[in-house]
């Protein structure tokens, strides 16, 4: 039976990676260990539960002030002793975060190969976003498996002479995770979002910005237009705030005045899905929701100048507005003002995947054992005759 590691830290992993680690389980097929590094440790909780998931390996490695440099030193040198032990045979990683490559890193110091969920997303600029973007090239430089979530990310890693037969196009397994929670959402087996303040009477702009690079004017900007949008009587905003210091410090001096504009706190995966599923419009520079919006028939204004999920840009469910004031106005405005677009583009459909990205994983996983082990017993063969 295959020992399978799978290494994640933040949000965006577990909700990305528990859907694919409940397959291999429920197969009876893998040995499967499951190891986080506590980037978001306060953040993860309600999602493992969601999806029964217990860690076999807790690590708490982060410090306040720290660096990128210090993080990744303590992640690898952690990671060492948990490779030690496991023993694997395959890790996975998922996405682009410290997490991600230190995971990769690790098993490739240890010789152990990996398995990279989400691969071949680029934006072609190797600091924007940062450190994401080289995150994410030097994992697929360390990678034996790469599960691309769309055609263009897997031809991304074809024109970076990644060879075809090691690479898998699978959907996003974030979809999965999706699916499951709003159709349990729907059937009233999981709690939603419980915001009593919500008037059904206006329509909800959802927000939430944290990436570095806003860092700033571009906060600052954001919030100068969500004071613009927030003076029209038909909206109400919810914008559950980023715990990073570089956020909540600006957000809260600018909007907290305005009665219309809820700040609330980071919510839980669950009820955040139950929130965006409520919305009338997403505002947001995350990479997850970009995905997520298509399942749940929402539009989406990309706060960010570009994006490395173009597929939701050309199937016309995400626009792209950047930071600036006035286009984050005007493209929020144009949507409040047609509802009939709106309408159209819940009917899109999701253009990362159908909900089976991780029985995909799994098949190609289980493929991918049979052929190296079929391989070693040929090459095993003549020596034995030999002998």
């Amino acid at each position: 039976m295959p020992r399978i590691l799978f290494v994640f830290g933040t949000r965006p992993e577990a909700i990305k990676l528990c859907p694919v680690i409940v397959e291999m389980r429920a197969r009876s097929r893998f040995d499967v260990r499951v190891a986080i590094t506590g980037q978001h440790r306060d953040m993860l909780g309600p999602i493992l539960s969601a999806f029964n998931v217990v860690p076999d390996y807790g690590l708490d490695l982060m410090h306040p002030g720290q660096t990128l440099t210090g993080t990744m030193s303590r992640f690898l040198a952690a990671l060492e002793n948990v490779l030690g032990d496991a023993r694997p045979e395959l890790v996975f990683v998922q996405g682009d975060t410290t997490s991600t490559l230190a995971g990769a890193l690790s098993a490739f110091y240890a010789r152990i190969p990996v398995a990279h969920v989400e691969a071949g997303m680029r934006t072609g600029d190797a600091g924007d976003p940062f450190p994401e973007e080289m995150n994410r090239v030097v994992t697929s430089r360390l990678a034996t498996l790469h599960f691309a979530a769309t055609t263009g990310a897997a031809e991304n890693l074809q024109n970076e002479a990644i060879p075809p037969g090691s690479i898998a196009v699978t959907g996003n397994s974030g979809i999965d995770a999706v699916n499951y929670v709003r159709d349990a959402l729907a059937s009233g087996a999981l709690p939603g979002c419980g915001l009593g303040f919500l008037d059904r009477r206006r329509k909800l702009i959802v927000v939430t910005a944290h990436r570095r690079e806003s860092f700033g004017e571009g906060i600052d900007s954001i919030c100068r237009a969500l004071r613009r949008i927030a003076a029209r009587r038909d909206v109400q905003i919810v914008w559950p705030v980023h715990p990073n210091p570089n956020v909540t410090g600006p957000v809260h001096a600018q909007l907290s005045d305005f009665p219309s504009i809820h700040l609330i706190e980071p919510l839980a995966y669950v009820p955040f899905v139950d929130l965006m599923r409520r919305a009338y419009v997403l505002v947001t520079d995350s990479g997850g929701i970009q995905e997520e919006a298509p399942s749940l028939g929402k539009p989406v204004i990309v706060m960010r100048a570009r994006t490395e999920r173009g597929e939701g840009v050309e199937a016309g469910a995400a626009r792209l507005a950047g930071t600036d004031e006035g286009r984050i106005v005007s493209e929020v405005s144009w949507l409040l003002d047609h509802p009939e677009e709106v309408a159209k583009i819940g009917r899109v459909g999701n253009p990362y995947g159908d909900g089976r990205a991780s029985a995909r994983i799994a098949d190609f996983t289980l493929q991918w054992f049979d052929r190296d082990r079929q391989s070693a017993d040929r090459t095993a063969a003549p020596a034995a005759t030999r002998a």
